[in-house]
């Protein structure tokens, strides 16, 4: 059924294109022969050359390397490099990175072509109906005027695609390569597939590693989540009070953990919980040298990860804080009147009413800080950073989660395995897109979006 969909679909497209070609216009078929010549037989002459002198540049292009940048992509190069004797060699991964480019650049360029036909089409049929038709001076002033949207994204989306597109497109590829720190220029990279995927589902030592850290990472999200969101909301719902005084003092007070840059703090609570730190000093003073707790050492499991979630909560609480209590300001106050006068208690008001009001609104945010909190590098890097314990990890230690143990395989140690590290990074993504999909599509938040209108 659904090869018999697709097939519908593909003739349809294919009938919609046979049909476009039936019906339009000379010029447009000139555009098509080459860019720039309906152009010109609308008398647009401005418009024609720089068409005429884009396709001449990408031709000229794609002759000189272009070409030999797509083979490069497929080969990864032919020959290797010998520092010894003196022969430079193919770099694979900057062939890989080049071939990239070639194919964005002919996909754009192909983009381009089409808006020529479209482009030459539109004007021909506006010159038949005997509506004027602007001039080149005139399309500038209107493209700098009604399409100004278009001149000022232009450079930031071509920003977009070669600093955020292209690497990660270079990422996802390198994951089907035997890229690594023993195999990279001068040697050549290969194609190998799933190969990496297959190793890390089949060797032993991954197998163990990312089941126990794909556990905790878990664990850890929906915990880190939870004291997060849950304590943002006790210190909203506390300061709302009116019994409290001083409102103003304990809204800005928290906001002072916020603004310390995090790392900061991170590396302050690390020296706090270390061997000789304060917090040991002082259990030391108290019970004896016999009570001191290894917190972050390398053998430490559940008292490490119990130091993470509370300087995590430390630091993310005053943003949890704010947005409940912009939240609670925009609640209506005669439902908790009309509550009252039911007999409601406090326990069944937040229940009830607050409750849904505010994970109603705080859905989407929920959902980020959740996928956020599962890629939190920052926690067991600073904490816990350098820290492999070998005996029951590969490359990782109790705490690190995925998005950890990710930089400990392409740059964690002497032994770089970056092909593998980008098939993690694959793997992280189609969990955390996965589920934010499905986690909003289930949310009220885009169910019932009506319900508090």
């Amino acid at each position: 059924m659904g090869a018999e969909s697709r097939s519908q679909r593909a003739g349809g497209l294919w009938k919609s294109v046979q049909r476009f070609f039936k019906t339009c216009t000379l010029s447009a078929k000139y555009s098509m022969l080459w860019m720039g010549l309906g152009q010109f037989r609308n008398g647009q002459i401005g418009k024609g050359v720089l068409l005429l002198l884009t396709e001449i540049g990408f031709i000229v292009y794609f002759a000189s390397v272009g070409v030999r940048d797509l083979i490069g992509l497929f080969t990864l190069g032919t020959r290797a490099g010998d520092p010894i004797l003196g022969i430079a060699g193919d770099n694979s991964i900057t062939m890989l990175i080049r071939g990239v480019l070639s194919v964005l650049l002919a996909v754009c360029f192909v983009f381009l072509y089409w808006q020529n036909v479209r482009d030459a089409n539109k004007i021909a049929l506006r010159r038949r109906e005997g509506r004027q038709v602007n001039t080149f001076l005139q399309s500038l002033r209107a493209l700098a005027d009604e399409r100004f949207y278009v001149v000022t994204l232009a450079l930031p989306v071509a920003g977009v695609v070669v600093f955020n597109v292209l690497p990660i497109i270079f990422t996802v590829l390198t994951a089907f390569t035997n890229y690594s720190s023993q195999i990279a220029p001068p040697k050549l990279v290969r194609w190998i597939g799933f190969g990496n995927f297959v190793t890390l589902f089949t060797v032993t030592s991954y197998i163990r590693t990312i089941g126990k850290i794909f556990v905790w990472n878990c664990l850890w999200a929906v915990l880190a989540t939870s004291l997060s969101y849950f304590g943002g909301l006790s210190l909203a719902l506390l300061i709302n009070k009116n019994c409290v005084k001083g409102k103003r003092f304990w809204r800005a007070f928290p906001i002072l953990a916020y603004a310390v840059p995090g790392f900061i703090t991170m590396i302050g609570f690390r020296y706090m919980f270390s061997g000789m730190g304060p917090i040991n000093w002082l259990i030391v003073k108290l019970m004896g040298e016999f009570a001191r707790v290894d917190f972050l050492g390398i053998n430490a499991v559940w008292a490490a990860r119990a130091v993470c979630l509370l300087v995590n909560t430390w630091v993310t609480v005053p943003a949890s804080m704010l947005l409940s209590t912009s939240v609670l300001s925009n609640m209506n106050r005669d439902m908790y009147e009309a509550a009252d006068l039911d007999g409601a208690s406090g326990i069944q008001q937040f229940a009830y009413l607050t409750l849904p009001f505010v994970f109603f609104a705080t859905t989407p945010i929920l959902i980020a800080q959740l996928i956020g909190n599962f890629n939190n590098f920052g926690i067991s890097f600073f904490l816990r950073g350098g820290l492999i314990n070998s005996r029951e990890y590969f490359n990782a230690n109790s705490t690190d989660l995925l998005i950890n143990w990710l930089y400990n395989l392409a740059l964690g140690g002497s032994n770089n395995y970056y092909g593998l590290a980008s098939a993690v990074s694959i793997l992280i993504f189609l969990l955390t897109g996965t589920f934010s999909l499905l986690a909003y599509i289930a949310s009220p938040s885009y169910r019932r979006e009506d319900t508090y209108k």
